[in-house]
């Protein structure tokens, strides 16, 4: 009696170990998982944060073409006007 009762002892405990090694493998697969997870939000914060880098560098290149245009449009105008004037006052005092 004795020797089936360790027996049963026995298996029980094999049974117990094996459920316990089951569960924690289970919890090792979703905290793998939960990792890769991870890993991939911050590849793709790290994305974004390169993205919105690169669009502010393009709006500030912006801003400053439309400040030389705006600088070469005013120069160029007052460029023309000057030489307009003075050919005017020239041709008048001419005639």
């Amino acid at each position: 009696m004795k020797t089936q009762a360790f027996r049963t002892l026995i298996v029980a405990t094999a049974a117990v170990a094996a459920l316990s090694v089951a569960a924690c493998s289970k919890k090792t697969d979703e905290a793998n998982t939960a990792a890769a997870e991870a890993n991939t939000a911050a590849v793709a914060a790290d994305s974004a944060q390169d993205a919105a880098a690169t669009a502010a560098n393009a709006a500030a290149d912006a801003s400053a073409a439309a400040g030389n245009a705006a600088v070469e449009a005013g120069n160029a105008a007052t460029t023309s006007t000057t030489t307009t004037t003075t050919t005017e006052a020239t041709g008048n005092a001419a005639h």
